[in-house]
């Protein structure tokens, strides 16, 4: 069984095409897992969709059907042809994948080095394919580890600390614009999403006034109460009333459709700085000379300035990574070892106690005596296998364990497999801090 990772991020596609790969809603992602699980030979599946990436990650004994089931998948989704789909994706396998799954969880791999956002999203997308049952052990193996290594990651450099999101960019953008000072100002943010949330706390924090508009005025209201600050709440319809009066907008919903359009513009005395951080866009495009608007690749220069600062930090960063790829698969191994050594042990117990029930029945052990001469053998073959059983073990982390696993196999003829008492639900928990 391999992994394997079919990656679309701001590396490899731009913003028109990650539109067209994005998954917005549940049903969608539903349908593109179930049919990829219906594949000869993938047994697990979940899927990343996010501003800046589409990603499929599985679990499968034959990786060429896995990858041919994806590309299907995303080319009826998308109606992009397969040879471009391929032509773009970067593929990753077993290790490769692990590696990059794992530099994924620790923002390294982020169009913004070391912000914390991606975290969340990664959770949601384990928990949905967990929860509706389309990945259990195999990938959840992986994702546990994957925040074990992003807590290092995050402990043991700076490359978190005053972290920038895409959300933080935006602000950043608009400070300059407007002349490094937002105080005084009014920004308006529409959607009720994490990644509203976070420009909301950005521009409070900048001393700018914030009204949220969302199609359900109880979310908007959610995340009025998680800033400290009073911010006004409007349902989404009412939109139109404020575009014309204000200088700055801030868009993050998950709709399908563009939903600031062009007519709803009206003239303006002033520039107006709007910032579009959906995919699909939410602003349609608009011919109005006093409108800029910024799309998510438009914070190329903060993000190469964010990427320069952290050169250092990511290099020890992705050291982090690669020693925790290595431990995975150590880890793998070690519970390969496990089924093995219990098995023998059970073999042992089982012949032991047969052999003493025979002597009893055959009086060469008193009825009364069972009890202790039970215990006697079994501290004798614990003591026996005590050796081997550590020698497995230390085994286990060397390359010539599965050809040792594959011989004790043979010579004790079994065929022990991995068997999880339970499945890891990914309940590490990243700090939420302001992005």
């Amino acid at each position: 069984m391999q992994y394997v990772v079919v990656s679309f991020s701001h590396k490899n596609t731009d913003i028109e095409v990650r539109e067209r790969l994005a998954f917005p809603d549940e049903e969608q992602k539903s349908r593109a897992l179930a049919t990829l699980l219906k594949t000869e030979g993938v047994s697990e599946a979940m899927l990343l969709s996010t501003c800046n990436r589409v990603e499929f990650l599985t679990s499968t004994s034959i990786p060429s059907s896995a990858l041919h089931a994806i590309f299907e998948i995303l080319h009826h989704h998308s109606g992009l042809s397969i040879e471009e789909l391929e032509g773009r994706a970067d593929i990753y396998e077993d290790e490769g994948a692990v590696h990059h799954v794992f530099s994924v969880a620790s923002s390294l791999d982020s169009l913004v080095v070391g912000e914390t956002q991606i975290a969340g999203q990664l959770k949601d997308a384990f928990r949905f394919a967990f929860e509706h049952g389309f990945c259990s052990q195999k990938i959840s193996r992986l994702i546990h580890y994957a925040f074990k290594c992003a807590a290092e990651v995050r402990n043991s450099t700076e490359i978190s600390k005053n972290p920038v999101s895409v959300a933080g960019a935006a602000v950043s953008q608009a400070k300059e614009v407007m002349g490094g000072n937002l105080g005084g100002f009014t920004g308006l943010v529409v959607g009720a999403g994490e990644m509203s949330e976070i420009v909301a706390k950005h521009l409070v924090a900048s001393g700018c006034n914030v009204i949220i508009f969302n199609r359900s005025v109880e979310n908007a209201r959610r995340i009025a109460e998680a800033i400290d600050v009073p911010v006004d709440i409007e349902p989404l319809h009412a939109l139109g009333k404020y575009i014309n009066r204000y200088r700055l907008l801030f868009s993050a919903t998950g709709a399908p459709d563009q939903i600031i359009t062009a007519d709803m513009v009206g003239p303006a005395s002033f520039e107006r700085y709007w910032f579009d951080l959906a995919v699909p866009r939410d602003i349609e495009d608009i011919d109005d000379e006093t409108i800029n608007i910024y799309a998510v690749d438009d914070l190329k220069e903060i993000v190469d300035t964010n990427l320069a600062m952290r050169k250092e930090q990511a290099r020890k960063a992705y050291e982090i990574v690669g020693r925790y790829t290595i431990e995975f698969f150590k880890w793998l191994q070690t519970l390969m070892i496990d089924p093995l050594i219990k098995d023998i042990r059970e073999q042992a117990r089982k012949a032991a106690m047969a052999e003493i029930e025979r002597a009893v029945k055959k009086g060469f052990i008193p009825k009364e005596t069972q009890k202790n001469v039970e215990k006697l053998v079994h501290n004798a073959f614990n003591k026996f296998l005590h050796t081997p059983t550590k020698q497995l073990r230390d085994v286990a982390e060397q390359p010539r364990a599965d050809t040792i696993i594959e011989a004790m196999k043979y010579i004790f003829k079994t065929d022990a497999e991995v068997k999880m008492v339970d499945k890891y639900k990914c309940e590490f928990v990243m700090k939420d801090d302001i992005r």
